[in-house]
Parts: structure tokens; C-alpha cells; sequence
């Protein structure tokens, strides 16, 4: 049995499909497929329901996947520990991140890569649930994202910045010139807000009916680039977290203004890894990074420069 073969495997159980996964192995199909008939034959039980397209793994081969996965975890954090021993961590950091935090992930990416210029980054958009899917079958080895949602389990939690609301809005728009608006006020405005199935929107939907208001978005979208389109128009507000102004900034004729008792509200988001063992060089590479990058002031100074501007 070859640590290639298990890689065909886990990348087949992945793509769902053979061709896809031969690409993804950067082989050819029929190589792809040899190689698991060759794990078959080492391990002499069926591991894939053979048909004229890919219908899914056998009792056997879900075991067997299952170990694959952390046999091949265990691959590479060793080839990671060997180059740090060696005095230059090598590899890849396989980093999820929630659509709303995208926008902060450089904070993090970047001075990793300054400090070990042999590692690379692979940066995913993830939903919260794929974020555990991903972390449990060993497909990421870290992610960014809220740390108060109930789809947590068996991870440890790395708080990096809370949440801060604002009111995006057009400079010639009712509340441009106030200093703070309230939640009902808010509501009032043509609005563009991030899609009901993304936590961002339901934290927001909280906060606006605990000031006994309704938000009804015009245009809903699940991209803070797609939020950003609209509003960079004139047309539209929309409630924003300050951790977007990293990327985003605030488009030409538009000015953002606090919203009321938004303090009081504010939910963390940081890093997760598995909780169930030691991390790996790169894990912890990461989680050094994290601790001495200071995001979350450099959020707040840059929010205070846009209040002031």
C-alpha cells in the first residue's frame, strides 16, 4: 500500500468523480483508477462501487477513507516538523474563512508568509458548516470565523476582533450628517445586506428587531464584494462590519455613521483548529502569527479614522 494510492482515494471521496479527481492528483484516470484497484487488491476488500461513473465508497472504503485522511495528516505535519527542525518550515496552510472574514485574512497571511517564505497559503471561502466538515476530515487545517456559532464542536478557539456595526450610507442620504443612527432608523433606508442564510445577516435581523424594526433589503447577496458593488452605485446602504474597510475602504460619496447600542452587540470572530490533538508545525506557525499580529487594533485604529474623516 503507497501513500499515493490512499491520496487517490481521498481525492476521489472528494471529487465525487473520477476524471476530477485523477486531475486534482494531477494523473491520468487510468492511473487514478489503477491505483485504487491496486489499494483493493493490498487491503482485498472493495473500496468503490464500481459502475460506469462514480457511485460512492463501501462500508470498507468509508473505514478505510477515514484513516487515509489521518494517515495522510500525519504525512505531512511530519514533513513539517522535519523542516523546522531543518530551520525553514515548508508546505501548505490550508486556511477556510467564513465570507465575512475574507476580508481580514491578510492580516494573518501575510506576515506568515513574511516570516517563513517556503510556506504557501491555499485561502478558501467557507460556510460554517463546511468549516467543520473540513476541519473533522482534515481538509483545512484552520479557519477563520465566528466563535459563538453552535456548529462549533471539538475545536479550540483563538479570538482574534469583535464585530463592529456601522451604517454605510450615501453622503446625501437622510442620516450621512448624524453622528449615530438607531437600528429602526436603519431599516428605514434602501438597503443591500448580505443574504438570510449567512450568520452576518442573522446576527444583523437580531439587532434589528431588538429595536423593534424590520430590515427589507431591496437586494440581498451571499459576497461582500457583491454588497460593495451595489453600494459603490449611490443608491443603497447597507450595514457593515468594520473589519470590511480593511479590503473595502468606503466608496467614493459614501460616509459611515455608528449605529446605536452596537457595542453592546458585538460578536467574536477568531481562529479554530481541532481540539482532539497537538497541532502541527504549521498550525502552530499560524497561531504565533495570530497572537503578535494585533488585529484586532488595527481594525479599531482604522475604524477611528474613518469616524474622524
Amino acid at each position: 500500500m503507497l501513500l499515493r494510492q490512499l491520496e487517490y482515494l481521498v481525492a476521489l471521496a472528494r471529487e465525487r468523480h473520477f476524471a476530477r479527481a485523477a486531475a486534482a492528483c494531477f494523473v491520468s484516470q487510468p492511473s487514478l483508477s489503477a491505483g485504487i484497484r491496486k489499494l483493493e487488491s493490498d487491503l482485498d476488500v472493495p473500496l468503490v462501487q464500481h459502475g460506469a461513473r462514480f457511485e460512492g465508497l463501501t462500508p470498507e472504503g468509508e473505514r478505510v477513507l477515514r484513516r487515509a485522511r489521518i494517515i495522510l495528516h500525519e504525512r505531512d505535519a511530519l514533513q513539517q516538523e522535519l523542516a523546522e527542525m531543518r530551520g525553514q518550515l515548508t508546505g501548505t496552510l490550508r486556511l477556510g474563512a467564513i465570507p465575512t472574514a475574507m476580508t481580514v485574512a491578510s492580516l494573518l497571511t501575510t506576515p506568515l508568509c513574511e516570516r517563513h517564505p517556503q510556506v504557501t497559503v491555499e485561502l478558501e471561502s467557507l460556510s460554517s458548516r463546511d468549516i467543520m466538515r473540513r476541519l473533522a476530515e482534515y481538509e483545512i487545517d484552520a479557519a477563520l470565523t465566528y466563535l459563538d456559532d453552535d456548529a462549533l464542536q471539538g475545536v479550540r478557539k483563538f479570538p482574534l476582533y469583535e464585530e463592529r456595526y456601522l451604517l454605510l450610507t450615501p453622503v446625501d442620504g437622510p442620516y450621512a450628517t448624524q453622528p449615530e443612527v438607531s437600528w429602526a432608523q436603519a431599516a428605514q433606508v434602501p438597503l443591500v445586506l448580505l443574504s438570510r442564510r449567512m450568520r452576518n445577516r442573522r446576527i444583523l435581523d437580531e439587532l434589528f428587531a431588538a429595536d423593534k424594526a424590520t430590515a427589507s433589503p431591496a437586494v440581498e447577496t451571499d459576497t461582500v464584494d457583491g454588497l460593495y458593488a451595489h453600494l459603490a452605485s449611490g443608491r443603497w446602504s447597507s450595514v457593515i462590519s468594520h473589519a470590511w474597510l480593511h479590503m473595502f475602504g468606503i466608496p467614493a460619496g459614501m460616509r459611515v455613521v455608528r449605529l446605536a447600542h452596537a457595542a453592546a452587540h458585538r460578536s467574536s470572530v477568531g481562529l479554530v483548529v481541532t481540539a482532539h490533538e497537538r497541532e502541527s508545525a504549521m498550525v502552530r506557525a499560524l497561531l504565533t502569527v495570530a497572537g503578535g499580529a494585533g488585529v484586532r487594533d488595527a481594525l479599531d485604529t482604522l475604524l477611528r479614522a474613518h469616524l474622524e474623516s
